[in-house]
């Protein structure tokens, strides 16, 4: 094969480096031209086959890179090795399918080759043990490197945070001679995802006051759990005005999407709605209604839930089970009782959407609350036998309770006591039912099969 020829595949690769099947295709040309026949005079050839191993190890079937390597090493002439760029991307082929047992394989191999020490490949070992949670080997890889560089000091922490070693993560970041962005975000992403939402806003506010780094949009999003989970509202609006200063709400619509969640899960529906509104039209996409949605859905506010519902439509935007849950939820706790039981027909007739036990109990909630009770029998008698359960119709049971609906009551907790007859709650709900409507043996019947069957009601606490 001209070197010609190899350049312009080689341009062609780096072009279409995310289409498969046309990377399938220059690997066919590849092995009819022959061009397993590498000598040491033409490298750009064995570039071309390095491209492609690369792009089989970022594919969604990594396997193919071992399958390439493997045929690689039954043609290639006598004498030739393969560099650390393909031992790299071997062992994140090794990585993506989460495979260490092939990744240890691929860890023997550069010794023979003489890559044990190869700053670039050791870190690729780094990085795959510690993504399969093989933290002791990822451990004595990265301490056995006489030579570590950014990328290998990040990878070995965030491989500990994302695990829950917190603790040996912040060693690790503390030893560290030098942090960068991707660093601190790797420390805070750790503290976010186990739940420590003090620690993480403790440390964004160092590496911006104390380091003066400015944070990236990944940086933005990796906070923004902590924000909400602790209701800080201030800092919510002060990572709003920087996102408008730097320019990341304009371009990145993650941002804008998280802003119109945290300001909702901060309490500040009115801001969560202004940031909606500031979101260009073409650019909504999902998510962007979906927050929004539930956000007017914790307020309270059933009539924007649903009136953004039927924008969303308009917008030819495809809702999801999420989306379709946040919109039954407002329903129900707003009293749009016909609107939400639409919704729900919807979703399954127009939408095509499965419901879970979620959407059904939402939407035997919804007509409970109403005093609908036999059409929320209905609906509790059509769920599947898989995903039933005894909350639902203990849902239901409470408006029976509600309503003294003693005949439905009684009814309903037949179905409880299949599913589950240990709770004492719906002992006592049900013997109050029949209390209340004057069925006094009924209600002494039930509290005597409460004790037959050692059922316990859970007390109540307080404070004070």
């Amino acid at each position: 094969m001209h070197s010609a020829t190899a350049f312009s595949l080689l341009s062609f690769i780096r072009k279409h480096e995310c289409n498969r099947p046309a990377i399938q295709q220059l690997h066919s040309h590849l092995i009819f031209a022959s061009a397993c026949v590498v000598s040491a005079s033409t490298p750009i050839i064995f570039t071309l086959w390095n491209s492609i191993l690369r792009h089989y190890s970022l594919g969604p079937f990594p396997q193919e890179a071992f399958f390439l390597f493997k045929h690689l090493q039954h043609k290639l002439p006598h004498g030739f090795f393969f560099d650390s760029f393909s031992y790299s991307f071997l062992v994140k082929a090794a990585s993506n399918l989460s495979r260490p047992c092939i990744g240890k394989q691929v860890h023997c191999l550069t010794f023979k080759s003489g890559f044990q020490a190869h700053v670039y490949v050791q870190t690729a070992l780094v990085d795959m043990y510690a993504h399969c949670r093989c933290l002791v080997e990822s451990h004595n890889v990265f301490e056995e490197m006489p030579v570590r560089n950014s990328v290998t000091w990040n990878a070995f922490m965030t491989g500990l945070s994302k695990w829950g070693e917190l603790r040996l993560a912040r060693a690790v970041f503390n030893r560290m001679p030098e942090k960068n962005l991707v660093t601190w975000t790797g420390m805070i992403d750790g503290y976010t995802r186990t739940g420590k939402f003090i620690e993480a806003l403790l440390l964004f506010r160092e590496m911006v006051v104390s380091e003066g780094i400015k944070p990236s949009e990944v940086t933005l999003l990796t906070i923004f759990p902590a924000i909400w989970n602790v209701g800080y509202l201030e800092s919510c609006q002060m990572l709003h005005a920087y996102g408008e200063k730097s320019g990341i709400n304009s371009f990145d619509i993650r941002v804008m999407n998280s802003l119109v969640d945290a300001y909702s899960k901060c309490g500040s529906i009115q801001c969560a709605s202004k940031v909606f509104d500031d979101i260009a039209d073409d650019s909504r996409n999902l998510v962007s209604w979906t927050s929004i949605i539930s956000g007017y859905a914790m307020s309270g506010m059933a009539k924007e839930a649903s009136d953004c519902f039927i924008m969303m439509q308009s917008a030819h935007i495809q809702p999801n089970q999420v989306t379709l849950l946040s919109v039954l939820h407002a329903c129900s706790h707003g009293g749009l009782v016909d609107v939400g039981v639409e919704f729900f027909r919807k979703m399954v007739n127009d939408f095509g959407l499965q419901p879970n036990i979620k959407h059904y109990g939402s939407l035997i909630d919804m007509l409970g609350r109403a005093g609908r009770l036999e059409e929320a029998e209905r609906v509790a008698l059509e769920v599947p036998n898989g995903i039933s359960n005894a909350v639902m119709w203990r849902t239901l049971l409470g408006a029976c309770s509600f309503y003294g609906n003693a005949e439905l009551g009684q009814r309903v907790m037949l179905k409880v006591l299949e599913l589950e007859k240990t709770y004492g709650g719906d002992y006592v709900l049900l013997s109050n039912i029949f209390s209340n409507s004057g069925r006094y043996i009924d209600s002494e019947g039930v509290r005597r099969l409460m004790n037959e069957e050692n059922a316990q009601k859970v007390p109540g606490l307080s404070f004070g």
